[in-house]
């Protein structure tokens, strides 16, 4: 597993985010896995809002190689009005097929409340309409400011699931895919 690169991407715009501490959570049980890892945290790319008839910008042609060079990317956000952020949006809008297409994802979302499964739906939605190959298995932090104290899980369940997607995202980082289908066939993206 010495080879394989993992990039997780913050979704939160917020300093004390609690998505971003279970991301380094999540990267740091990938490198126990015998992954390299890398954070790209929003926070620090200009991405303005997506517009094909501009000219990309540098910081978002850094962003998207970097996601380009990942054998797995983690995606993780906080969940706004039952959905993933518009920031995590908006940086995927900025990527396409040369940057997913066959790469294995990972799922997380952090709730202040109720379980974010919807969130989670949305963004498989995203990924398969992308191609990428994404992880049956997904990480859903409810009650989030009660789960994490300290930068540690005080509730071990969900540290467990955070964890095993990192593991899983490890193990999973060259799978071969599958032959195309007809539905992968007619998905030609925004180029069109």
């Amino acid at each position: 597993m010495s080879d394989v690169h993992i990039v997780a991407v913050a979704g939160s715009l917020r300093d004390k985010s609690y998505t971003r501490e279970c991301l380094r959570h999540a990267l740091r049980a990938a490198e126990r896995a015998g992954a390299t890892t890398e954070l790209l945290d929003l926070r620090e790319f200009d991405l303005p809002i997506l517009d094909p008839d501009r000219d990309a910008v540098r910081d978002v042609e850094q962003f998207t190689a970097r996601v380009r060079a990942a054998d797995s990317v983690i995606l993780g956000t906080p969940v706004y009005h039952g959905s993933y952020s518009g920031a995590l949006k908006n940086a995927l809008d900025h990527c396409g097929f040369d940057e997913f297409e066959n790469t294995t994802v990972g799922l997380l979302a952090v709730a202040g409340g109720s379980f974010p499964v919807t969130a989670l739906e949305h963004l498989r939605s995203v990924c398969r309409a992308l191609n990428a190959w994404v992880l049956p298995h997904q990480a859903a932090v409810p009650q989030v400011s009660n789960a994490i104290a300290a930068g540690e899980f005080t509730d071990d369940d969900l540290g467990d699931r955070v964890r095993t997607l990192a593991v899983r995202a490890t193990e999973y980082a060259n799978i071969e895919p599958d032959s195309r289908t007809p539905e992968a066939c007619e998905n030609r993206g925004a180029d069109d």
